[in-house]
């Protein structure tokens, strides 16, 4: 910060003040120029303040940055080389040389579960606040990374309906979807602290076909669709007359044979209304609950249950093709699902100290499911759905891109400031500031 002006107006101000005390022609004059003090004062510290915060923000962003990366490596090193390493890692990032005396001190326990604190500060010159004697702002603050207590999982849900083909944003999802896995990668400490689940979706999900047996699913609209009609001849034949001549009479009957189960490609439609909008657990005792199979021609890739295997997970990635009609409400329903319910995708057991997000990302307006082809009707699912969610205490991060606006993906998302309104061009940005926000969710304080 260039503080010439500033001493330049300070001493034209004490010559001034130094005329005005000499001079006496008028009280007036004395008066004017003693209230002018304090008011020069109160706007100086105006300045200064902000100054000072400005430069603490940055130091905070350092501070935050420095401990989560210190939370990877702390318990394989020695106080000394966290302290060092510390210290490298805040210099690269804080560089505001208007801050002095800077001072970092860092340490680390496992008491109560693992964390690095990251104590900073340094004082900030000031240019006018320096008229009331004071020659510097100090600034100070604590970053707390905690792990070993909190643990992670994230549901993406990956919109790869037909219009994903156009303008390259399939080759732009796939590209910053596994940059994005690596960040929540890096962000774990210990295998298993942090679990990603996919769910591509169009209009269908689709799930291993080899779960044809299972009892959680609906079979009656499929077996209606599936199939093939049986002709059966059934003949009697009788005598007649005083001849006794046989007549021979025959009957054809068509019925319809529903096709082997095994035959079914692993599509799965909407849940029937009420349960399209919540999780239950499905019960055959109650069919509504099933979920309903089907055998949509563009089907998704199949979904993947929360994991840790990083490369299995972007080798799904990989596999997404652009299909279908989109159908928004699907895919939250079985990314909420991949979080908290059993069969198929079978999460592990939700923990008090486990945070759950899903980040739903789409390309276009709701324009299909199960029921109806009319966006306003789709729509209303979908909130409420929504709502649901996150009275279960799941963030929703969503993103819309190449459409303009949706206000069914903006009141979804848990803050306005997670909801992503972009272009194909800015999805790296959308999904990098996603994975700041997620990791983040880290720092204690």
């Amino acid at each position: 910060m260039n503080t010439k002006p500033h001493s330049k107006l300070i001493e034209r101000l004490r010559a001034r003040l130094r005329e005005l005390r000499d001079a006496n022609g008028a009280n007036v004059t004395v008066t004017f120029a003693l209230a002018t003090i304090p008011m020069i004062g109160f706007v100086g510290a105006a300045v200064d303040y902000s100054h000072a915060n400005s430069v603490r923000s940055a130091m905070q962003s350092a501070s935050d940055a420095t401990a989560l990366m210190l939370s990877k490596e702390a318990t394989k090193m020695s106080a000394s080389e966290i302290q060092t390493k510390g210290n490298d890692y805040f210099k690269a990032l804080f560089t505001h040389p208007e801050a002095t005396n800077v001072l970092l001190n860092i340490s680390y326990s496992n008491s109560g579960g693992s964390k690095v604190v990251v104590k900073a500060s340094g004082d900030v010159k000031t240019d006018f606040m320096q008229l009331m004697g004071f020659q510097k702002l100090k600034v100070a603050l604590d970053s707390v990374a905690r792990w070993g207590t909190t643990k992670m999982q994230v549901a993406l849900a990956l919109d790869t309906t037909g219009s994903m083909a156009s303008d390259g944003k399939m080759p732009a999802l796939k590209t910053v979807t596994k940059e994005l896995l690596t960040t929540l990668q890096t962000a774990a400490v210990t295998n298993g602290d942090v679990r990603v689940a996919i769910v591509p979706f169009a209009k269908y999900v689709k799930v291993d076909p080899s779960n044809h047996n299972q009892t959680w699913l609906d079979w009656e609209d499929w077996n209606d669709d599936n199939g093939h009609d049986k002709s059966t001849t059934a003949c009697t034949t009788t005598k007649t007359g005083k001849s006794g001549k046989s007549k021979k009479k025959c009957t054809t009957s068509i019925t319809w044979v529903p096709d082997n189960h095994s035959t079914w490609n692993g599509c799965i439609t909407d849940h029937d209304q009420d349960y399209d909008v919540t999780n239950t657990t499905p019960n055959p005792g109650t069919p509504a609950t099933l979920f309903p199979a089907e055998q949509g021609n563009d089907c998704p890739a199949r979904m993947m249950g929360l994991s840790f295997d990083w490369n299995a997970l972007k080798a799904k990635v990989d596999e997404l093709q652009p299909d279908g009609m989109t159908n928004q409400p699907i895919g939250l329903a079985w990314a909420w699902m991949a979080l908290t319910q059993g069969a198929p995708l079978n999460p592990p057991a939700k923990t008090a100290d486990m945070q759950q997000a899903i980040i739903l990302f789409s390309d276009g307006l709701n324009t299909e499911n199960r029921w109806w082809n009319d966006q306003d009707k789709i729509d209303k699912r979908q909130a409420l759905m929504c709502t649901n969610v996150k009275a279960a205490g799941i963030t929703i991060y969503t993103v819309l891109v190449n459409t303009g606006y949706s206000k069914v993906m903006k009141d979804c998302a848990s803050k306005p400031e997670y909801y992503y309104e972009i272009t194909a061009g800015q999805t790296i940005t959308a999904f990098n500031s996603i994975g700041t926000s997620l990791t983040k969710l880290r720092l204690a304080q």
